[in-house]
């Protein structure tokens, strides 16, 4: 597996989904049901191969998966997943866990890991945590998007004074450091202000942090 799961357009709806690779298909059934009960879409794979070639829905979601599975383990799954950059909340479910088999799952960021048979509850609360985390991600990958967009406004010698100013100079400062009238740094500090969406200094310097920009990458 060489490419990142893509988001699907289309493909669900906005409503949280529940990707489910398991290769018995009657637990598949059940699953399907236990999570359509309580309103959530679902996703039935046989194995992570199915899986990868229906990529992720664009809603919220994340992966309930087998560790045992024909062809690529979940486990296995799991780090291609990582290696790709897919990022997607993950709970394993097994029959027969073991302690290195959960230490692994758990280092390598699954959200909670099952041992069959399991209690619906825990099987729905693990879900509801994984969801929840896959929901934040994307808002915060959001967030993120929207600040390089508004970053990839500003002129170069406007970044360049972006990154001076998060650093903690003063215009006076800036003024010296790169030759320039300290009024001409104030008329950019203000354009970076308002095409950053920035209310204060303080928040400027936030956006700065959240895009890695520092005076040495400016």
């Amino acid at each position: 597996m060489t490419d990142r799961l893509k988001s699907v357009p289309g493909k669900g709806t906005s409503k949280p989904t529940v990707l489910v690779v398991e290769d018995d298909e009657s637990v598949r059934r059940a699953l399907a049901n236990l999570f359509q009960s309580v309103g959530l879409e679902v996703m039935l794979f046989g194995s992570a191969s199915e899986m990868l070639q229906s990529g992720l829905p664009a809603s919220a979601s994340c992966l309930v998966l087998d560790v045992r599975l024909p062809g690529l383990s979940g486990l296995d799954f799991q780090a291609e997943l990582a290696k790709t950059n897919t990022h997607i909340p993950i709970i394993f479910m097994s029959g027969h866990g073991d302690i290195p088999m959960t230490v692994r799952a758990m280092k390598g960021g699954a959200i909670d890991f099952l041992t069959k048979p399991f209690r619906d509850q825990d099987m729905l609360d693990a879900v509801s945590a994984a969801i929840e985390r896959d929901r934040q991600h994307r808002e915060a990958e959001s967030i993120l998007s929207s600040l390089q967009t508004r970053f990839e406004t500003l002129t170069p010698r406007e970044r360049e004074i972006f990154a001076l100013v998060s650093s903690g100079l003063m215009n006076k400062q800036i003024a010296a450091e790169l030759g320039l009238a300290e009024i001409t740094v104030k008329i950019h500090r203000g354009h970076i202000t308002r095409k950053m969406g920035a209310r204060s200094l303080a928040e400027l310097v936030k956006q700065a942090e959240a895009l890695g920009i520092s005076r040495s990458k400016a």
